[in-house]
């Protein structure tokens, strides 16, 4: 036999006919299974050359079917099932194809003879059909059929276990047969099949597997059933399907049943979704075949009209059970899928039938990895409660979830230790609730304007209710699931920018990440007994102590620092009430940085509630004033109550850290409240009273709410900037111990250009490493995160104006100070003297520190400017005006030389007329003048002069109380202070 594998394949390859009855195609196959049959051993492996050839496909189901002869298995999957249906529900397109093309080409014969190939076959695989049909059989039964059924009706007893497999593996094979290879069957194929198919399995997994294939197939290949007998025994067989639901999931152990399919099916077709259930049986077959959506109009029928009507799909669909531990391991057709279709469709409100309690069980049983179906089914049950089913009946809505239903799923999330333990509820569940309760105000501000022309007002939840719910814990927790969250966390990152911006400032989620990257690694490896062993008590023990002993809560603070931040969540009342006693004089700095530390990494996991318990322990503490207790909804109302703190904290810098942080909160926080409180309120304004006009003036311009709502959000901004700029300046005690509110940019340039670097530094230090500077870089980093995100803030708080003494301080320290040249033109337009003098400093300090083409040109206006007043103000608003600007004249020339010659022509051009106003009262002026002249005509040959001490500190001829004579000795200064940078920049 070795010459049988070669002769064997020369004889498939040389078969060119697919039609094996021919007298070549039948002598070919003759002889290889005469060969197989004197070697049976070789007939798997000849069967395989022709399944790999795509030749003499009759060969191979013949040695299939003798092999299933002498294999005699009646319990299991017999080899010719296995064979033929791999060969139409493989992955080989070209063998599928192949074997579609032999099945169709044996049908077009007229008469199919019992030596066809063909014809044996599918009489073996009828008499295996029949083989596992029960072969007990009643006329009636009694206890399960309906009562005016006919009594002719027949149907089978149940399915035995042992042959559940092999009739799904049966019923999968007929489905590709019919679907694929377009097998017609015989009336006696279709009985049996229609007998398999109607059968009751027993309550297993399996079982469970059979009646939805049962079920699709019918759905399939409804021509199936033909005659009224077989469509009652369908009816039956379906009304048994929905009786015995419950008891195969809870007996087979399988969430997804074959009730779910039924009652999904039954709200496509009240739907007319169609396609929706094509691809649904497409799916629960395993295979892609083509179902006409016509074939399906007398199954729809049945569903919408006798079994499952409209109203009996919505309340049954309320009684079934949720899926217990959902997530997206558990695959199939889920009560879920069924609920998300009928709220889609409004079929709950449209019968009055409750799906809250239902959807709220639900949420509360689910587990990672998050289950698919979970968002769309929130949003669109979100959608059911707010847009009612029709306009003509606005109170068909579905209700929402209660605030005390929604608590309850968030007991014990911030427990501390033992947080695991204390929650009831999985981190997906609280995860999901969080989504619905953000995503419910969303949608309720979203659909205001179409609610109040409903005349509808949904109620949304509390302020008190969002107060205890930690969301930013919550968000951190999702983080780190983001995996097995799927969306749910970049969902939940959109709705926290919308509504609660200040839960989304970038510097938190910048010091989020290194408080859980490599440094909490360490801190676990770090962690002792003794950091476990305090107790919040222990605490507040220690903070008592600290007027006469910092050691020990010293120890305590920094054992602190190695827990994590759940972990410091028991510790936060006691450090933010303790807070106070940190600005007594004498509390090391290392105990304020620990403390602004735990604070920080408590900010991580609960900013809303650690604001305000800081807020009302930074309050002054005031004698005999009994201390208000601000809330959550106080503090962003008036976000400016977190700078009426204790007076104390403006030269504490690390809790002027935490200060500034809750303000920088607060002002977002308000911006969204008051967006969203516009909206809510709008429904209650009638539309044409949204603008507000002057009264008695019909042609006044109107102002609408919304401009309103952002003047109010400008002053509000712009008043925390001016507070925080008077913060700045030194304090009455602080200028009699010497220092200078400048010195920032003064004293960094002294100690760079001083001729004695020991001395320089010393003077540096003394102004620089000081609590005011520190706070001054701190408010300096705040105000330039403000000016970035909203410009106009910028513009409007430099028109309104603040102390010239801070200007060097403003733009050595802000970044994004260069803004402001945009707008001085504007500012120096101004009517106002004291802007324009405002504007001109400003401009003097932004040239030396941006001496850019664009500062040059503002530069340049402002010198016009000056010539142009000097011809139009009075003399006493020339001296007011030209006495705090000619210093800016100098900064000028030293930022851009060439307005040299400019700058000395106004200077001229000014002291010529203070002197011939000086003149008129018989008052010589004329030498200070000459003098001028000379310099400018020979500027190096009054070098020397202008070193003279006399000439620089200005103590000339400075006797004189009139205005004229000071001016013109302060015109004088200037020159010189302008020869003496130009000489030593030589």
């Amino acid at each position: 036999m070795r010459l049988a594998r070669p002769v064997c394949r020369g004889l498939i390859k040389n078969g060119e006919r697919q039609d094996e009855e021919s007298l070549g195609g039948r002598r070919r196959t003759d002889a290889l299974r005469f060969l197989c049959k004197m070697n049976p051993s070789q007939a798997l492996k000849v069967r395989g050359m022709v399944v790999e050839e795509c030749h003499l496909p009759g060969l191979g189901v013949a040695l299939t079917l003798d092999h299933t002869k002498n294999e005699a298995c009646e319990d299991g999957v017999s080899d010719l099932v296995c064979f033929v249906s791999g060969l139409l529900l493989g992955t080989n397109a070209k063998v599928r194809t192949w074997f579609g093309t032999f099945i169709r080409n044996g049908q077009q014969r007229k008469r199919e003879t019992s030596s066809s190939v063909l014809w044996q076959m599918r009489r073996q695989l009828l008499l295996e059909l029949m083989g596992i049909l029960p072969t007990v059989r009643s006329t009636r039964i009694v206890e399960e059929a309906d009562v005016d059924m006919e009594p002719n009706v027949s149907v089978y007893s149940g399915l035995k276990e042992e042959h559940v497999v092999k009739a799904s593996a049966l019923l999968r094979l007929y489905c590709a047969l019919m679907g694929i290879a377009g097998l017609k069957p015989t009336e006696e194929e279709a009985e049996q099949l229609l007998q398999l198919m109607t059968s009751r399995p027993p309550a297993t997994p399996a079982g469970v597997r059979f009646v939805s294939l049962s079920f699709c197939m019918l759905l399939a290949f409804s021509t199936l059933v033909s005659t009224p007998e077989q469509e009652q025994l369908m009816v039956v067989w379906l009304s048994w399907m929905i009786k015995e639901e419950a008891y195969f999931e809870s007996t087979s152990g399988v969430s997804a049943s074959f009730g779910e399919m039924l009652l999904l099916v039954a709200m496509y077709f009240h739907s007319n979704q169609l396609s929706a259930i094509i691809d649904l049986v497409c799916s629960t077959l395993g295979m892609k075949i083509v179902i006409k959506p016509s074939s399906l109009s007398r199954m729809k029928t049945i569903f919408t009209q006798e079994i499952f009507t409209e109203q009996v799909v919505t309340a049954h669909a309320v009684r079934v059970p949720v899926t217990s531990n959902l997530s997206a391991n558990i695959t199939g057709f889920l009560p879920i899928h069924c609920i998300y279709q009928l709220l889609r469709s409004r079929s709950f409100t449209k019968h009055k039938v409750s799906i809250k309690d239902w959807i709220y069980r639900q949420l509360c049983e689910t587990s990672t990895p998050l289950h698919p179906q979970l968002l769309p089914l929130i949003d669109v049950y979100i959608n059911s409660i707010l847009t009612p089913a029709s306009k003509s009946n606005p109170e068909a809505t579905n209700q929402p979830v209660t605030e005390q239903e929604i608590l309850n799923i968030f007991q014990g999330v911030t427990g501390g230790d033992n947080i695991r333990l204390n929650q009831r509820f999985s981190i997906t569940a609280q995860l999901l609730v969080l989504y619905y309760i953000l995503s419910y105000e969303e949608a309720l501000l979203a659909n205001t304007k179409t609610l109040a022309a409903m005349q509808r007002k949904p109620k949304s939840y509390s302020s008190s209710l969002m107060d205890q719910i930690p969301i930013k814990f919550l968000i951190r927790q999702a983080q780190g699931l983001q995996q097995e969250l799927g969306g749910l966390h970049s969902a939940l990152l959109r709705l926290l920018a919308t509504n609660y911006p200040h839960l989304c400032i970038v510097d938190d989620w910048i010091c989020e990440e290194e408080i859980t990257g490599t440094d909490a690694l360490l801190r676990r490896m770090l962690l002792t007994n003794n950091a476990k062993n305090h107790s919040p008590k222990q605490l507040q023990e220690a903070f008592s102590a600290v007027p006469v002993n910092h050691t020990q809560v010293m120890q305590i603070i920094e054992h602190l620092t190695l827990l994590s931040a759940s972990e410091l969540i028991p510790y936060a009342e006691v450090l933010t009430s303790n807070m106070s006693q940190l600005l007594n004089s004498g509390v090391p700095r290392r105990i304020l940085q620990t403390v602004n530390k735990l604070w920080m990494v408590l900010n991580t996991v609960m900013p809303r509630r650690l604001w305000v318990m800081t807020v009302n322990a930074l309050q002054p503490s005031i004698k005999f004033v009994r201390q208000q207790k601000y809330t959550q909804n106080d503090l962003m109302i008036d976000p400016l109550i977190v700078l009426r703190c204790d007076q104390r904290v403006h030269r504490c810098p690390p809790l002027m850290d935490i200060t500034l942080h809750m303000l920088n909160g607060y002002l977002l926080a308000s911006k969204a409240y008051l967006s969203a409180h516009l909206k809510e309120t709008e429904q209650d304004r009638p539309s044409q009273n949204n603008t507000i006009g002057l009264v008695g003036q019909t042609d006044a311009p109107e102002v609408t709410r919304e401009e309103l709502k952002n003047a109010l959000l400008a002053a509000q901004d712009s008043a925390a900037v001016q507070i925080l700029l008077e913060i700045c300046l030194p304090t009455e005690e602080e200028k009699a111990n010497g220092v200078n509110p400048d010195s920032l940019l003064r004293n960094v340039q002294s100690v760079i250009t001083t001729n004695t670097p020991n001395k320089g530094m010393e003077e540096g230090e003394d102004n620089l490493l000081c609590n005011l500077r520190e706070v001054q870089c701190l408010i300096c980093c705040l105000l330039h995160q403000m000016y970035i995100a909203d410009p106009n803030i910028a513009k409007l708080v430099h028109f309104q104006g603040y102390p010239c003494e801070l200007l060097p301080l403003t733009v050595a320290g802000i970044p994004s100070m260069h803004i402001c040249l945009d707008f001085i033109p504007e500012l120096i337009a101004q009517p106002e003297l004291e802007k324009q003098i405002f504007a001109i400093q400003l401009l003097s300090h932004l040239c030396i520190q941006y001496a850019l083409p664009k500062s040059l040109s503002v530069a340049r206006l402002a010198v016009n400017v000056m010539g142009t007043l000097l011809t139009v103000l009075t003399q006493a608003k020339r001296y007011a005006f030209f006495m705090p600007t000619l210093p800016s004249l100098v900064s000028f020339c030293r930022a851009f030389p060439p307005l040299y010659e400019d700058i000395m022509s106004l200077l001229i051009q000014i002291g010529q007329v203070c002197a011939s106003d000086v003149a008129t009262q018989t008052r010589d002026i004329d030498p200070i003048i000459t003098r001028l002249q000379q310099i400018k005509e020979k500027p190096s040959g009054w070098s020397q002069l202008c070193k003279d001490s006399s000439y620089k500190n200005g103590s000339r001829d400075t006797g004189s109380m009139d205005p004229d004579v000071q001016l013109c000795h302060c015109i004088e200064r200037t020159v010189i202070e302008i020869i003496n940078m130009s000489v030593s920049g030589i």
